[in-house]
């Protein structure tokens, strides 16, 4: 059951329904998601923000569902997996980057899995990672930006997570054929 108002344009606060529009326009619907989030106009504008810088970062479609779905996996987001992965084949991800994320299994290049690793000690750890964790995923090849933009990637996933936590928000139809639990990754 839903315990937060899943909005539309009509009900949704003045400042949101704009915000709401464009989700309309870019996604061909409004999202459970977006309209959760309308319920607070800055919530809504700032994950669209952050979704945005995030598209726009030094990440490739691989990379950008490496993080992605790590953190929802983590996180055990109901809605944001399958969600993400409809997203991720859209965006022509090779299906055995979305398979092994939602599995738990490895990924199928080492610099992914750098990745991976990497985003999973910063969600674990709050940030507090250690050296050898750092040293590991610079010598996967990455830099300091990408350190920053795992932690712009993050703070995206954090918003969406955590509302589909307190929302309990219904996967929208589109992704209903990729429903996730960890129960279910646990089982195989």
């Amino acid at each position: 059951m839903t315990t937060l108002k899943i909005h539309n344009i009509e009900s949704a606060p003045e400042k949101s329904k704009e915000l709401l529009e464009q989700s309309l326009k870019t996604n061909g619907m409004i999202p459970g998601l977006h309209g959760v989030l309308a319920g607070a106009p800055g919530l809504l504008e700032g994950y669209q923000v952050l979704h945005k810088l995030f598209m726009e970062s030094s990440f490739d479609k691989d990379e950008l569902t490496v993080v992605w779905q790590t953190i929802n996996v983590e996180h055990e987001c109901h809605y944001c997996v399958p969600a993400h992965t409809a997203i991720a084949g859209m965006m022509k991800v090779d299906a055995s980057i979305t398979e092994a994320l939602r599995n738990g299994t490895a990924l199928p290049t080492e610099k992914l899995q750098a990745l991976h690793n990497f985003t999973l000690a910063m969600v674990r750890s709050r940030g507090q990672i250690t050296p050898e964790e750092l040293n590991a995923f610079y010598a996967a090849g990455y830099e300091e930006r990408q350190v920053l933009e795992v932690i712009l990637g993050l703070s995206q996933k954090v918003i969406s997570n955590y509302t589909n936590h307190v929302a309990n928000t219904p996967v929208d139809a589109p992704f209903q054929k990729f429903a996730w639990s960890k129960e279910d990754t646990n089982s195989k």
